[in-house]
């Protein structure tokens, strides 16, 4: 069951505000409706807005919420007389008449959960690393705003690197991780993958992946330098191997 917090002016019974509440098995916490207490807010699943009597007040309370930050789901308690005037411009992200069943609300509650739910999944499929952004979910690179037309190895070694910034790999490791433990070419195909992704990051960002001497390639972390590096001659010298 989730944990919801009502915001309320009157401080009422949560089973007074949305009587169909009082069915559920959600655990409710009661504040009153007004920013101040969003500062030291419980931690919850869902924030319950009460607007039947005071709209334009609980208007702005679901834009304040908003502004914090917060992406936790606003559902908007209304009387019918709310309906006609409610936008989507408010800041919430369900409406619900105070007179719903507990079905309805049930359902409504839990969508809105899931949908954040989804949306968290969605940004953890996303690696940020300096100005180089992987999208695992659509199997796409970005360079700062420039796509980046990559094979399918390619994006798998860029994405491992970016994973782990900083973190030296030696060639053995990548290819195992990268190519697979099955896979029986020789190590000179990251050197010739690193080259490729390099030519395709450009002259300005080729030192993105870093060589270190002996040992292998790193994510170089775009604050830091690379004093440790050499230049990509150890890839450039190896022979094309096959993918």
């Amino acid at each position: 069951m989730a944990t919801l917090l009502l915001l309320t002016s009157a401080l009422q019974p949560s089973a007074e505000v949305l009587p169909a509440l009082g069915l559920l098995g959600h655990q409710v916490k009661i504040l009153p409706a007004e920013g101040a207490a969003l500062v030291n807010a419980p931690d919850c699943d869902l924030v319950l807005v009460d607007g039947r009597r005071d709209l334009a007040p609980a208007r702005d309370l679901c834009k304040l919420i908003r502004t914090t930050g917060s992406d936790v789901p606003v559902i908007l308690v209304l009387g019918e007389g709310g309906l006609p005037v409610v936008a989507l411009d408010w800041g919430m992200d369900d409406v619900v008449l105070h007179t719903c069943g507990p079905a309805e609300l049930d359902a409504r509650i839990r969508i809105a959960v899931a949908r954040l739910s989804q949306h968290d999944d969605a940004e953890s499929a996303v690696i940020r690393s300096g100005d180089v952004t992987v999208d695992e979910a659509t199997y796409s690179a970005r360079l700062g705003g420039r796509p980046l037309d990559l094979t399918f190895k390619e994006f798998e070694l860029l994405k491992y690197l970016a994973q782990h910034p900083g973190r030296v790999f030696s060639r053995q490791q990548l290819l195992q991780e990268v190519w697979g433990y099955d896979y029986f070419g020789g190590t000179r195909t990251v050197d010739v993958h690193v080259r490729r992704l390099r030519a395709k990051l450009g002259p300005e960002h080729e030192t993105l992946i870093g060589t270190v001497r002996n040992v292998g390639y790193r994510f170089v972390i775009p604050s830091t330098t690379a004093e440790d590096d050499e230049s990509d001659s150890d890839a450039s010298n190896g022979s094309d191997a096959n993918a």
